[in-house]
């Protein structure tokens, strides 16, 4: 017999999975970039904080020349965006329920 999940379930682990922390936060990952900025090579900065060639190149577009200042600046906007996402949802959502109303009372 089979464990079936329900798609609350599958959400859920989907979510925790895709919002796991990192041990390093964006300042010391911005530092370990600067480090590479310095003339290091990209196998011995990896081999140091022990992480993979590609993490370093992930962190690298994601943060590359990034000061801690700015990286303030997109987390604002992050949570900017965050927030009028959900916004537009309700407000559709809402949209939806009133089309759904109207339909039903004058059958349009």
């Amino acid at each position: 017999m089979a464990f079936a999940r329900s798609d609350r379930q599958v959400a859920i682990f989907n979510l925790t999975a895709a919002m796991r922390k990192s041990k390093f936060s964006e300042h010391q990952i911005i530092a370990i970039l600067k480090q590479h900025e310095s003339g290091l090579k990209v196998a011995d900065i990896c081999r140091e904080h022990t992480i993979s060639a590609a993490t370093f190149h992930n962190w690298k577009a994601r943060y590359g020349g990034m000061e801690p200042s700015q990286l303030k600046r997109v987390k604002e906007l992050e949570e900017e965006l965050s927030r009028l996402k959900r916004m537009y949802t309700e407000l559709s959502m809402e949209n939806d329920a009133m089309k759904a109303v109207i339909q039903k009372k004058w059958g349009a």
